[in-house]
């Protein structure tokens, strides 16, 4: 059973009703002035002061049944104000803060603010409180039109509902019109609660009511359910589209402050708006421009007749046109720029809009056009400037470098000398390669019919691309695994959280190891098991695991020492045996012996490939001692320190390391500085210091090249260059050669031999010996497989509990079909580059190891199977 409302009535005549608990009122705060007659909550109230009743009633949060209230008296002006504060019911949805995008604008909006505006209180303003609380949101209630303006301009609310039932206390349309008069309005949602018609009557047009300003209107309905589902509406619709307009205001702020000139058009080229740079470029002001088509505006004669019809044909595509064009300012002189024309899609994917970006050009006098004595250059040379003053001799228009250091300090100066520097880089005589080759194009494009020149576009698209040696992979549902591999192999990371926001943590993988070392061995304290393993060590069906196994997972010291003392490291270094057995223990202990596939292990296998690599006749003529032993070197410590993690995991949890080497390479670079900081750390194990300074520093550098080369993103590339730089080369010679097939003849040792092909040689060795393993015997293959797999796996799982990107979603140990995984591995990575590899220092063992294993993993896949065996039979 409730209580009754309790009724505290003060001197001045102020009068507060707390509600019951059983009471169903909204009210917290309740302000009432003295000397009025009035209703409140069912009671009539009458005082002998003031006139009127509250202008504001300031609704908080909905009581929960059983709560416990406090009084609270506050003194402000003549009333006296008594407020009961509770915590906010369980029903209550929480209050919160939501992300908005605009475009790649990234918004927080705060939770909505709604002002009700009732001369008096009903079931119809009580409903729509309810609706806020329920909704979440914040919510005030004014009685008159002077002080809902007021509140208005206080608090800025998003949704503002006027009660228009009841003409007599104030008219809504008078109302709206008073609140739309004000500047913060114009994002504000307006809503006329309207009074329900008769059964007999016509539905009223809304015309008057949008007249006066109102968004849309309420039919009178005191449920909660009702006013709720309408404010939900307002809020999904109106009040986010109103959000994101007013986040453009931030958006034309920077174009007004803007130092380019920037002028966008419709889709019918009419002049929609200029920022303040461009009246200052053209003289114009922007009354003059706003509402004219282009076309109206005066041309410059100094263009090429067909220009802008190249240029048109080029926008309407949806294609981004850059080049240097004359406009004809209002004073009717003419003006060189440099012109960024972007086309923007809009509804329906068509152009809506037309940004042009204008910069002054700098002219053949090596002037920057100042237009006027306040205006500051803020232009830079395009790229990719599609017409024949593009391809003029840069060389007689580039900067005086003594000119430039003679003139002013202020900012205008310092631009200027920048943007010639730009310039000067056009024109300088050391081009690289891939300049020539889009200059070459260009000027053929000029003499070149329509047809051609576009597909010479084309071909300029593509050169510019950072991934000219990557080949287009299908989409992410056609070849799951595939994407996912050359996701995880071929990215540095950076693939972005939701919120587009780096996590940056303490990482584990940053520390360097901290082992202990054991005291070295000598040849003569080698097992004889041991020993025995090793005399095979030659062959390429070796088996490392099993030398793992006898070695306690130790097989790179024994193995190292084996192939090291074979190609006369020690003599070529001028070290000791201690000194290499040390500097092999000490490589050794730095891998993690955790990791299932990255480990020691893994490092001895590679190193084992390598020596077998170069063994072989046509690689052994190629290179010589310091090759070698650079080869052998980066094999051992490639993955030195590896943390069974892939560089997109260390990106995405910002690892130490990661920042270090700034998210580019990040492992390859880990590997080769920490192989060296550790080599050189103690005498004992220093195998580099008694060889010749300048001996080192070639070694040095041949050793990190080759451990870089290990890094996946450039895989295609040093492909394609061994194929094309070396391959083709030679296999035209042998064409063309009346010699026997098995004789080298002088021209291929040239190509074989030149210092450049020396180094595509080196890359491609250690690139085969790193991801051998699907040339393996097939137990070693399947082994292997399950090894990275369970790495894979491993990363997965710390993606997840972690909160970072998943780099390989079908990496999860519940859902991945290993065999599916092997087979896209070898079609994308592996085939060619061994079909290659073969090709040159023939290796028809491997490749047969290849074919079989992986008509065994295509087996598996047919049977469904996504283990690593197939299934007993049954």
């Amino acid at each position: 059973m409730g209580c009754a409302p309790s009724i505290h009535v003060s001197q001045s005549g102020v009068i507060y009703c707390r509600d019951s608990d059983e009471s169903n009122s909204p009210h917290q705060t309740t302000t009432i002035s003295q000397g009025t007659a009035a209703t409140l909550h069912g009671l009539f109230i009458k005082t002998d002061a003031a006139e009127t009743i509250p202008s504001v009633i300031t609704y908080q949060s909905r009581h929960s049944r059983n709560n416990s209230y406090r009084d609270r008296k506050e003194n402000s002006g003549g009333h006296i104000r008594i407020e009961a504060e509770t915590q906010t019911s369980h029903t209550s949805v929480k209050v919160s803060s939501t992300e908005e995008c605009v475009g790649p604008m990234r918004l927080t909006q705060e939770p909505i603010q709604v002002l009700l505006v009732f001369a008096k209180e009903d079931s119809q303003s009580d409903a729509f409180w309810w609706a806020c609380d329920r909704a979440g949101f914040r919510c005030n209630i004014t009685r008159t039109p002077e002080s809902a303006v007021e509140c208005f301009l206080d608090k800025h609310h998003e949704i503002i509902v006027i009660d228009g039932r009841h003409s007599r206390q104030f008219e809504p349309e008078v109302v709206c019109r008073m609140i739309r008069a004000t500047k913060p309005s114009e994002n504000t949602v307006i809503l006329a609660v309207v009074p329900q018609k008769a059964p007999d009557q016509d539905e009223p047009s809304v015309l008057p009511l949008l007249c006066a300003g109102f968004s849309r209107r309420f039919v009178e309905n005191s449920s909660v359910s009702a006013c709720y589902n309408e404010l939900i509406q307002i809020e999904h619709g109106e009040v986010r589209c109103q959000f994101k307009l007013r986040a453009c205001n931030s958006v034309f702020t920077a174009l007004e402050h803007c130092q380019e000139a920037v002028e966008i058009t419709s889709e019918d080229h009419i002049i929609q708006y200029v920022n303040p740079a461009f009246e200052r470029m053209m003289g114009y002001h922007k009354g003059e421009l706003i509402g004219k088509e282009l076309t109206e505006l005066p041309k410059s004669d100094k263009n090429r007749a067909d220009l802008l019809d190249t240029i048109n044909t080029c926008i309407k595509k949806g294609k981004e046109w850059q080049g240097i064009y004359y406009a004809r300012k209002k004073t009717g002189d003419s003006i060189q720029q440099n012109v960024k024309i972007t086309p923007v899609i809009g509804q329906g994917g068509k152009i809506r809009h037309f940004v042009s970006i204008k910069r002054p050009h700098i002219d053949n006098n090596n002037q920057v056009h100042k237009f006027n004595k306040e205006e500051r250059c803020s232009g830079e040379i395009s790229q990719s400037e599609c017409h024949s003053l593009r391809h003029r001799d840069r060389r007689k228009d580039s900067m005086d470098a003594r000119s430039l250091s003679s003139r002013g300090s202020d900012a205008s100066s310092l631009q200027n000398r920048r943007y010639s520097s730009v310039a000067r880089i056009h024109s300088m005589t050391i081009e690289a390669p891939i300049t020539k080759v889009i200059n070459i194009i260009n000027a053929a494009q000029e003499s070149s019919p329509v047809t051609v020149a576009e597909a010479l576009d084309r071909v300029l698209e593509i050169l510019r691309t950072t991934e000219l040696y990557s080949p287009q992979l299908a989409s992410k549902e056609d070849d799951p695994h595939t994407n996912d591999l050359v996701g995880g192999l071929m990215n540095d990371g950076l693939r972005r959280l939701s919120g587009n926001e780096y996590v940056f943590s303490k990482s584990k993988f940053n520390k360097s190891p901290q082992s202990q070392l054991a005291i070295p061995v000598t040849l003569s304290d080698v097992p004889q098991a041991i020993a025995e393993m090793l005399n095979d060590e030659e062959c390429w069906e070796f088996n490392i695991l099993e030398l793992e196994a006898a070695t306690h997972k130790r097989p790179l010291t024994y193995l190292g020492l084996k192939i090291f003392t074979s190609f006369g490291v020690c003599e070529f270094l001028n070290c000791s045996e201690a000194s290499l057995r040390s500097w092999l223990q000490l490589m050794e202990t730095s891998y993690h012996s955790s990791n299932s596939y990255h480990n020691s292990t893994h490092a001895a296998d590679v190193l084992h490939a390598t020596a077998y690599f170069l063994r072989k006749e046509r690689v052994k003529s190629s290179l010589d001692q310091l090759d070698e032993v650079a080869a052998l070197i980066a094999a051992t410590v490639h993955d030195v320190d590896h943390p069974g993690r892939t560089n997109s995991f260390l990106c995405n949890a910002g690892s130490e390391l990661a920042i270090l080497y700034n998210d580019t390479a990040v492992l390859e670079s880990h590997h080769a500085a920490l192989a060296f900081q550790l080599t050189v750390r103690d005498s004992k194990s220093n195998i580099f210091k008694n060889i010749d300074r300048n001996q080192f520093r070639t070694l040095r550098q041949a050793i990190i090249d080759m451990v870089l080369a290990t890094e996946m993103t450039r895989h295609f590339e040093h492909v394609n260059k061994f194929v094309n730089s070396i391959n083709k080369p030679m296999a035209a010679i042998e064409e063309t050669s009346t010699s026997s097939i098995n004789s080298d003849c002088d021209g291929q040792a040239n190509i074989r031999n030149s210092p450049e092909n020396r180094l595509l040689i080196k890359r491609m060795l250690i690139k085969c010996a790193d991801v051998a393993n699907p040339c393996r015997p097939l137990e070693l293959c399947i082994e292997w497989a399950g090894r990275i797999s369970e790495e894979y796996f491993a990363q997965t799982d710390e993606e997840k509990r972690q909160g970072l990107p998943v780099v390989m979603p079908v990496f999860d140990r519940n859902t991945c079909s290993v065999p599916k995984s092997q087979i896209s591995f070898i079609d994308y990575f592996i085939t060619d580059m061994f079909d290659a590899w073969d090709a040159f220092a023939s290796l028809p063992g491997l490749m047969e190891h290849l074919s079989e294993n992986y008509k065994y993993w295509k087996s598996l896949d047919e049977m469904k199977c996504k283990s690593l065996r197939p299934p007993p039979p049954s």
